[in-house]
């Protein structure tokens, strides 16, 4: 049975387009983009294209694009990377908040424990970082200041310019790096993070590949490496490139981009018409995050008195993909960092469930989902009293 996929926040399927440019890399074009003989430079030719190609789509130039193994790495490399740089200028704060990726955030406690002063920054209910409580963190010594631009659970973009004007106010020589991994599909790049120095993209959130990613450094922004051992991507990155991935990257971002506008109004209809069912259907059920404020895919919907991972759980047996922001450690089932930063209570977060649309969702992949969602609340409902 072909599922109901429901968890594009997660991973998207590939576009065609990207399927088809990747392919002649896995078999036809295979030098090592390094050498200097023809089968090497068809490779890095393919590469400094898919460089020009993306660079134009975030609205940078081709020699501040990094290409990584993916958005966790580029997180890594952007937080680490900048907040070591600046250790010779006497900067030694790390400013984030509580509703940041993993990534961003094991990195700043990585920092922490190396002695830098971390501070995270917490949410509002609404899901949108509280700008009061991030002015107060700020100061003269601020080395980085990252920011997601769209939340990965709740969906909300977060008021990047804003974050940006209290950096250059607050802590003028900070460099201010945002999480832009959920955002191709509902943002225009080259408007959305112009305020960043660093910006990270990971391909598979946008129908690219696996183990691909981009990290946007801005001209004149320092970063020590994660990984060294040679002069590529411009010394910030060694190793060599995974050109095929490069190259369907590059394609699935222009892919998305031009058909943004199209499908940001197809998708969030959908959205909007699971949303609506399930609201009228369930009782008690609560949208989380600003309504108003969230990109068109997604919604986060908490269902009270149903632990979300058993209808997890139920909802595959039916043939329905979903997510969590719950997390299982210990045996124990802890509510997601994202709705505590938000302040939300323990047992609306852990009844909560992320349902994600895309670009191959159809209108008979929520027609189909909508039932099977019900039925399957009125049940653990039934089951739990």
């Amino acid at each position: 049975m072909q599922p109901i996929y429901l968890d594009h926040a997660a991973s998207t399927p590939m576009r065609p387009e990207a399927v088809a440019a990747l392919q002649p890399y896995l078999a036809e074009i295979y030098g090592n983009p390094s050498g200097s003989h023809r089968a090497s430079q068809l490779a890095k030719t393919a590469i400094e294209a898919a460089r020009e190609q993306v660079a134009e789509l975030v609205g940078a130039t081709p020699s501040e694009i990094v290409f990584t193994g993916g958005g966790s790495e580029g997180d890594n490399l952007a937080v680490k990377g900048a907040a070591w740089a600046a250790a010779d200028r006497g900067l030694d704060g790390i400013v984030t908040t509580g509703i940041e990726h993993k990534a961003v955030l094991g990195a700043a406690h990585r920092l922490g424990r190396e002695g830098r002063r971390v501070v995270e920054v917490p949410a509002t209910t609404d899901g949108i970082v509280d700008l009061d409580r991030l002015a107060d963190a700020l100061d003269e010594r601020t080395a980085v200041v990252s920011v997601m631009l769209v939340n990965n659970e709740v969906g909300t973009v977060q008021p990047l310019v804003d974050v940006a004007a209290l950096a250059a106010e607050r802590a003028p020589r900070a460099v201010v790096h945002t999480d832009a991994v959920q955002a191709p599909q509902w943002l225009d790049l080259r408007a959305a993070t112009a305020v960043a120095q660093l910006g990270s993209l990971s391909g598979h959130k946008f129908g690219g590949p696996k183990g691909v990613g981009v990290l946007v450094v801005r001209d004149g922004v320092d970063l020590v490496p994660l990984i060294e051992g040679g002069g590529h991507e411009w010394g910030l990155r060694a190793g060599t490139q995974n050109v095929a991935g490069i190259v369907a990257l590059a394609t699935a971002l222009q892919v998305t981009d031009a058909r943004r506008d199209d499908e940001r109004t197809r998708i969030g209809a959908l959205r909007d018409r699971l949303e609506r069912a399930l609201l009228d259907s369930i009782g008690g059920a609560a949208v989380n995050g600003d309504p108003t404020r969230r990109v068109d895919g997604l919604l986060h919907i908490s269902f009270p008195g149903v632990e979300a991972e058993t209808l997890l759980v139920a909802l595959d047996q039916e043939g329905v993909c979903a997510a969590s922001g719950s997390a299982c450690s210990s045996g124990a089932i802890d509510p997601s960092h994202v709705l505590a930063a938000m302040g939300l209570e323990r047992d609306r977060a852990l009844s909560a469930v992320r349902f994600s649309l895309g670009a191959a969702s159809t209108a008979d992949e929520i027609d189909a989902a909508i039932p099977i969602i019900v039925a399957c609340v009125e049940r653990l409902r039934v089951a739990a009293a």
